[in-house]
C-alpha cells in the first residue's frame, strides 16, 4: 500500500494537465506518494499527451465519462494506499504543500479528511471561491466559506492561517483516508458533480469524523474549468444537488423546516436571475426542484442510513441561522463577522 495517491481526475482537459500537471508532480515528491491521472473517457489526446510527457505519472483509464463523483469512486476502488488526495486538473500546487497535510492526518487520526488553503489561480492575493479556507453550512444547507460568503470573496491577510475545524472540504484538493471514504460509501455517483464533495463530508461528519483545513498548505485553483459560474447546467445541478444533499442528511426533526427554506430561497434565486434577463438560469432552477421532487423517494434507503448511522445530529459548524439574512439584510461580509453561537 502507498502512502498517498494524488488523484487528478481528467475529461477532455488535455490544456488543464499541461498546464497545471508540471507543478503536481514537481512538489509532490514525497516518499510513497504516487501520481494519478484517472480519465473519464477522454475523445481527445490526454490520455496520448500524459504516456508522452509524464512517463512516471500513473494512469487509471475509464471507459466513459461517469462524471466527477462516480469517476472518482471507479477510479479509485483501482489504488491501494492510506490516503487519498482528489485534486482538480486546474489547481497549481506549491513547493512543500503535500507534507503539512499529511503530517497532520498522521498525527490526528480522527481527522477523516482535508484540505489546504485554495487561493485564486487569476488573483493570487486572494481566496478562491470553490475551497477559500474551508467549507461550513448554514441553518439551511447553504455552502459557505472561511474567505467567502455567497460572491463575496476576501483577500488573504493571513486572517484564517491557523488550523480549524470544518464542515466540509473542497473537492478541488481533498486528502480523505482510504478508510474513511470506503466506510461511507464514496462520493455519491448519482449527483454525477456538484456537492458531492460536501454529502461525503455530511456523512463523515455526522458519525463524529473531524474534517480540518491546513492553511500552511498552499495551493492555487483555477476554478470553472469544465462550467464556468453562469451555466444553466451548473446551476441546475447546485440546486439539485443541494436539495438531494439535504434530503439524505438533515435529522428528521430539521428537515420539514429546512426543505421549506430552501423552496423560498430558491425561488427567490429563480426570480433574481428574470430580474437580469437571464431566464436559462431561472428555468434552471425550476427544472432543477422539479427533478428533485421526482426522485427524492428513490434516496430513501440512503437516508435511512445516514439517519440512523449519525452520532453528532448538532455539527457544530454549522451556522444555527440564515447566512442569506445574515449578508443580505444585516450587512455581514465576511466569515469572521458570523457567529456560531
Amino acid at each position: 500500500m502507498r502512502k498517498i495517491a494524488i488523484v487528478i481526475l481528467n475529461w477532455n482537459g488535455r490544456a488543464m494537465l499541461e498546464r497545471y500537471l508540471p507543478s503536481v508532480c514537481s512538489f509532490s515528491q514525497l516518499e510513497g506518494a504516487v501520481v494519478v491521472v484517472a480519465d473519464n473517457g477522454s475523445t481527445d489526446d490526454s490520455v496520448a499527451f500524459v504516456k508522452e510527457h509524464f512517463p512516471s505519472v500513473h494512469l487509471v483509464l475509464l471507459d466513459d465519462n461517469y462524471g466527477f463523483a462516480e469517476g472518482y469512486n471507479r477510479s479509485l476502488a483501482q489504488l491501494d494506499a492510506e490516503y487519498f488526495l482528489l485534486l482538480n486538473s486546474d489547481v497549481e500546487v506549491t513547493e512543500n504543500w503535500l507534507n503539512p497535510l499529511v503530517a497532520y492526518m498522521d498525527g490526528h487520526p480522527d481527522v477523516a479528511a482535508c484540505q489546504p488553503k485554495i487561493r485564486s489561480f487569476m488573483e493570487k492575493d486572494k481566496f478562491e471561491h470553490a475551497g477559500a479556507c474551508g467549507g461550513f453550512l448554514d441553518k439551511y444547507a447553504f455552502p459557505f466559506c472561511r474567505g467567502r460568503l455567497f460572491g463575496n470573496v476576501e483577500r488573504d491577510n493571513g486572517q484564517y492561517d491557523t488550523v480549524a475545524d470544518i464542515f466540509w472540504a473542497t473537492g478541488a484538493a481533498l486528502m480523505i483516508r482510504s478508510d474513511d471514504f470506503l466506510s461511507v460509501g464514496g462520493l455519491d455517483g448519482s449527483f454525477f458533480a456538484h456537492m458531492e464533495e460536501i454529502d461525503l463530508c455530511w456523512r463523515l461528519r455526522s458519525r463524529g469524523r473531524r474534517i480540518v483545513c491546513v492553511p500552511e498548505s498552499v495551493v492555487y485553483h483555477l476554478g470553472g474549468g469544465t462550467l464556468n459560474v453562469d451555466n444553466p447546467r451548473k446551476t441546475f445541478l447546485n440546486f439539485r444537488n443541494n436539495l438531494l444533499m439535504i434530503y439524505k442528511n438533515v435529522p428528521d426533526a430539521y428537515l420539514k423546516r429546512t426543505l421549506l427554506a430552501r423552496f423560498f430561497f430558491d425561488y427567490v434565486a429563480a426570480f433574481q436571475y428574470l430580474l437580469k434577463g437571464d431566464c436559462k438560469n431561472a428555468k434552471a432552477i425550476c427544472r432543477a426542484r422539479r427533478e428533485f421532487r421526482r426522485v427524492f423517494h428513490q434516496y430513501d434507503a440512503k437516508r435511512a442510513e445516514n439517519i440512523s448511522a449519525q452520532t453528532l445530529k448538532d455539527i457544530p459548524e454549522v451556522l444555527n441561522r440564515s447566512l442569506v439574512f445574515s449578508v443580505y439584510l444585516f450587512g455581514k461580509k465576511c466569515f469572521s463577522d458570523l457567529k456560531f453561537s
